[in-house]
């Protein structure tokens, strides 16, 4: 049942962009609505069923573990991977975490605020028999700039870099993957989960999931101000 599988958060980077909140706390505790941002997230996840955290951190890590701990306070279970000495870049760290994650997974990004049905992702991906899964989102470079040409069900190009006229969506924030779709790419090393992913499309092992609602972030000034805004407004 994909309600049993662990769900990988990617905060171990700098969060230069959101400088100079994040000079002395990491991302997921820059307030938002009155309280660290990473509350909203695990109420998102518990909502869905979703209570096994594995946080993969780096800078500033622990604070956030200060503050959490085990998450038994908020109902979940949280287990850190920390990268070490050098940042493993977001394929790197979930590699290194893959001992506590098991054979699939969620990942999701640590600035990421997804009122998805997160379970219905899971379930969709366990009947694809892929690899992995990305989320994706009709964007049309609105809210970021299109990355991703998905057509008739299927991820045709993921690439971050090359914009081609096809590309309408965009990575949504939200993936699952199977232990093995990381098989291929060293151990303790710098690796970017877009790598990971093209390769995944090279051998049609990745699958798309289709979300009609918009995504929220608070990766940039702009996107904070804008959840923060809402979540205020709704009173969660």
């Amino acid at each position: 049942m994909s309600s049993n599988f662990p769900v990988a958060i990617l905060a171990g980077g700098l969060a230069t962009r959101l400088r100079p909140l994040t000079e002395k706390i990491p991302k997921l505790l820059v307030e938002v609505a009155g309280e660290p941002f990473f509350s909203h997230q695990i109420r998102l996840l518990k909502k869905a069923g979703l209570s096994r955290l594995v946080l993969c951190i780096s800078y500033l890590g622990e604070k956030i573990i200060e503050l959490y701990g085990d998450g038994s306070k908020w109902g979940v279970q949280i287990e850190y991977s920390l990268d070490g000495e050098k940042l493993l870049g977001t394929g790197g760290a979930l590699i290194r975490a893959l001992p506590k994650l098991g054979d699939t997974f969620y990942v999701l990004y640590g600035d990421s605020y997804l009122p998805i049905d997160y379970r219905a992702v899971g379930d969709f991906f366990l009947k694809s028999n892929k690899l992995g899964l990305m989320t994706v989102y009709e964007n049309h470079g609105h809210y970021d700039t299109s990355n991703v040409w998905f057509e008739a069900g299927e991820i045709k190009v993921y690439d971050k870099r090359n914009k081609m006229p096809s590309m309408h969506h965009i990575d949504y924030g939200l993936g699952v993957f199977c232990a093995a779709a990381f098989d291929h790419f060293p151990r303790d090393a710098v690796v970017d989960l877009a790598e990971v992913q093209k390769s995944l499309v090279g051998q049609k092992q990745l699958t798309g999931y289709e979300i009609k609602n918009r995504f929220y972030e608070i990766g940039s000034p702009a996107g904070l101000a804008e959840l923060d805004a809402l979540l205020k407004k709704r009173g969660s």
